[in-house]
């Protein structure tokens, strides 16, 4: 049916937009947070009605606002951050006076916002706001667009295939990368054990030889996840001998074509992380999960080749566990 073939690709597109935001947040590359401004302007109007325009475009850098409908008296906050103090902060913002009578939307492009909705807010001047029907995120436009009729479902699908990528794919193949975070994702990975033969040191010795001291946190965030992946990795190769190796050839291959891409090697690290994320959701067999997990489950996996001597170059005489 095409009505699930335009929503699965909406859907698809939306989220990895959210995803990548958020991981390139984390290295400081705020293109994306800037063009995401016009994006949604279009979307929003689209879907809901609005006739939204970038006030940044016309006036650079109107704090606590970035789109204006004066013909429905909107104003549209967009960030990629979403917590109550954000949307606190964009409310008492002193030009917010300026928009008497105008409704202020919040619209979250990379986070969930669910849990705000049921909050009351600090409003100080005094500006149309209501929480339940006013904060915007991913999850309440796919809901809107789920219930569109076919015909204005298609508008929304070639917008965003204008905007975010190719046609609906009718060759996706599946990937023992989409099987392995399928399995992950089912595991409980709270409170994970660290594996005691994991040689720390020597791991410590490799993370300040490739310049991550940076990103020291996320490795260890991720690395006690080992033992339970090696688990993982020992039954899923009973189904075919070469199917883990696959797994870390597919890995490497992309970290090898990001090289010369990446000047800073933290940079090259979540460029990893990325590029392994898109194959994951281009694969035929992925599972859909929510995002986070998906994010969760994919550092997992390259943290894991981190420390298997998988990617980047290794000190001399490292051995990521004691003998």
């Amino acid at each position: 049916m095409n009505r699930s073939r335009y929503f699965d690709y909406i859907e698809e597109k939306l989220n990895f937009l959210a995803f990548r935001i958020t991981q390139r947040g984390k290295i400081n590359l705020l293109d994306l947070n800037i063009h995401s401004e016009a994006f949604f302007a279009d979307l929003l109007n689209i879907i809901y009605g609005f006739s939204l325009k970038n006030l940044n475009a016309i006036s650079h850098n109107v704090e606590g606002i970035d789109l204006v409908d004066e013909i429905n008296k909107i104003f549209v906050q967009v960030s990629s951050t979403c917590t109550k103090q954000k949307i606190e902060a964009s409310l008492g913002k002193e030009k917010l006076k300026e928009f008497k009578n105008y409704t202020f939307k919040f619209m979250s492009v990379a986070k969930d916002a669910g849990d705000l909705r049921t909050k009351s807010f600090a409003n100080p001047h005094d500006v149309v706001f209501s929480p339940e029907k006013d904060i915007i995120d991913l999850q309440a436009i796919l809901k809107h667009v789920l219930q569109m009729a076919i015909d204005d479902q298609k508008i929304v699908f070639e917008f965003i295939k204008k905007e975010l990528g190719d046609n609906i794919r009718e060759d996706k193949v599946y990937s023992n990368l989409a099987a392995i975070v399928d399995i992950l994702a089912r595991e409980n990975l709270s409170d994970a054990p660290e594996f005691h033969k994991l040689n720390t040191f020597k791991i410590n010795e490799k993370i300040i030889f490739n310049n991550l001291t940076k990103i020291k946190d996320v490795i260890d965030e991720y690395k006690i996840h080992y033992g339970k992946l090696n688990e993982i990795y020992s039954e899923f190769d009973k189904q075919g001998k070469n199917k883990s190796i696959s797994i870390f050839r597919k890995i490497k291959s992309q970290y090898i074509k990001l090289l010369n891409e990446y000047n800073a090697p933290r940079n090259l690290f979540f460029g990893t992380i990325t590029a392994i994320t898109t194959e994951i959701i281009n694969s035929k067999n992925y599972t859909e999960i929510p995002i986070e997990e998906l994010e969760m489950c994919t550092n997992i996996l390259v943290v894991d080749a981190f420390i298997r001597c998988k990617i980047f170059k290794n000190p001399e005489d490292y051995n990521h566990v004691i003998a």
